[in-house]
C-alpha cells in the first residue's frame, strides 16, 4: 500500500494510532497483495472506522456463529 498524502514517518511515532490507521487503509482501499493480521483486527475492532459492508463481512469471518 502506497499512501502519497500522509507523512507516515511522523505518524509512526504513535504506534497505536498508526496501527489503526494502517488497518483502516488496508481494509477500505485494498490490501495490495498483503494479508491482514487477524490479531490486530480483533484488538482494534471497536476503534476501526470502516465501511459497514466490509465490517459485516469481516465480522462474519472473524466471529462465525455457532449452530
Amino acid at each position: 500500500m502506497y499512501n502519497w498524502s500522509t507523512d507516515t514517518t511522523a505518524f509512526k511515532k504513535y504506534p497505536e494510532k498508526y496501527a489503526i490507521w494502517r488497518l483502516e487503509q488496508l481494509i477500505n482501499y485494498g490490501l495490495d497483495g498483503k494479508k491482514l493480521d487477524r490479531r490486530l483486527v480483533i484488538k482494534y475492532w471497536d476503534k476501526l472506522r470502516i465501511d459497514m459492508k466490509y465490517r459485516a463481512y469481516l465480522q462474519f469471518l472473524l466471529w462465525p456463529k455457532q449452530s
